[in-house]
């Protein structure tokens, strides 16, 4: 049971980031961006074939980073300047990307077994291999929610607030909004090709299919943290996603463990996120049904 714990907490530290990134452009800009399919794919393939041909860990996963920013940078543009809708313009990174990384990988796949990682100086402290992804994973997602805060108090991370609140008010107000969309998209994929570049050094390899579900994912840790924990303020929403993000691969493990097959796992992600989507409605609709209660019995 520990061992399923430490599991889930590892990989949910991770997943956190691409949550972060997810929540970026779906909650901030009000946006949303299918492009973190590709992207994440992206940065595990960037930092997975530099690792394999010799080169440092921590070098490779800040160009997995920009290689995402890149990917989100096309979204942006096909987006804004092309006036393509923003699902479309994220599938069609989504699908280039697919094949930028088989160019990038030289294969399906690229194995990162016995190789330096990122991971590597802390296992050589004496953590095990679950410890110290969840030492690095904390130390990540608490740099990655930190600097996000922090950009989003500036004037700039303020417009992009502006941009996703209201894009015509914004306009009014002088922003670009053509710019604070492209940034926001930039970032966003920045985080998510991240845990793509740490994903693949944690399970030892990078492969072309390992992006799909990444939308569904980051959706279904997203909406579990605002059902389970619904803060207002951006600081404590930052710690809620890390901690949605975790919640939501213990579920993903205790199901396995229960005997649910691996095929099935998509099924049952979107199933948890509709009826998490859906349990603010309900919720809505019975506190209705007991005001409406309480009424009646006073009118009585």
């Amino acid at each position: 049971m520990l061992a399923l714990f430490q599991g889930s907490v590892s990989l949910g530290l991770l997943w956190a980031v691409m949550t972060i990134g997810v929540f970026l452009t779906f909650r901030i800009l009000s946006t949303p961006d299918l492009s973190v399919e590709g992207t994440i794919i992206l940065g595990a393939a960037t930092a997975a074939r530099i690792i394999s041909e010799g080169g440092d860990p921590f070098f490779a996963t800040f160009l997995a980073i920009l290689a995402g920013c890149l990917g989100g940078l096309v979204t942006g543009v096909l987006h804004t300047k092309f006036k393509i809708p923003a699902i479309l313009a994220g599938i069609l990174t989504m699908i280039g990307s697919y094949s930028i990384v088989i160019r990038i990988l030289g294969a399906s796949n690229v194995s990162l077994l016995r190789l330096t990682t990122v991971f590597t100086f802390l296992q050589d402290m004496g953590l095990s291999n679950r410890n110290a992804v969840i030492v690095f994973g904390l130390v990540v997602v608490a740099a990655s929610g930190a600097l996000l805060y922090c950009f989003l108090g500036t004037e700039l991370g303020s417009a992009v607030r502006a941009t996703g609140s209201n894009r015509n008010m914004a306009r009014a107000q002088g922003i670009n909004t053509d710019t604070t969309t492209i940034l926001c998209l930039m970032i966003s994929n920045g985080l998510v090709a991240l845990t793509g570049a740490l994903v693949a050094q944690n399970q030892g390899f990078a492969s072309v299919d390992m992006g799909m579900g990444t939308i569904v994912i980051g959706l279904a840790s997203l909406i579990i943290a605002e059902v389970l924990f619904p803060v207002r303020n951006v600081w404590s929403r930052l710690i809620t996603l890390a901690a949605g993000a975790v919640l939501y691969r213990l579920i993903i493990a205790v199901v396995l463990e229960l005997g649910m097959a691996p095929t099935d796992l998509r099924l049952f992600t979107a199933i948890t996120v509709a009826l998490a989507l859906t349990l603010p409605l309900i919720r809505d609709k019975f506190s209705k049904m007991g005001s409406h209660g309480k009424g009646g019995s006073k009118d009585a």
